[in-house]
């Protein structure tokens, strides 16, 4: 969508950065279930074995879940950083479909 040589209508423009975050925020409570399930799972089959060894992934996937979160929930999409890199996918699409 973005990698046409001209910029969408605003309207279109907005709908599609709209879609994008509605998804990115779908994507991060899709990995908060697999996170649940599968911790659940580890925990109750470390209980079982009288350790408690489910706390490491718990840990480790929970910190990537939270940083994973951080990005989607606090990063707003046409902040500087995001800007920066979308213009400069844009220019190698652009350089890219002029080259062949």
């Amino acid at each position: 969508m973005y990698n046409t040589p001209h910029p969408l209508p605003p309207g279109d423009a907005l709908e599609a950065l709209a879609r994008k975050r509605a998804g990115a925020k779908l994507g991060w409570f899709l990995h908060a279930l697999v996170y649940a399930a599968v911790i659940t799972g580890l925990t109750l089959l470390s209980l079982h074995q009288g350790r408690g060894w489910a706390n490491f992934p718990a840990a480790g996937w929970g910190a990537g879940l939270l940083i994973h979160g951080l990005a989607v929930w606090l990063v707003p999409p046409g902040g500087s950083l995001w800007q920066r890199l979308l213009e400069r996918e844009r220019a190698a699409l652009q350089r890219r479909q002029g080259t062949h």
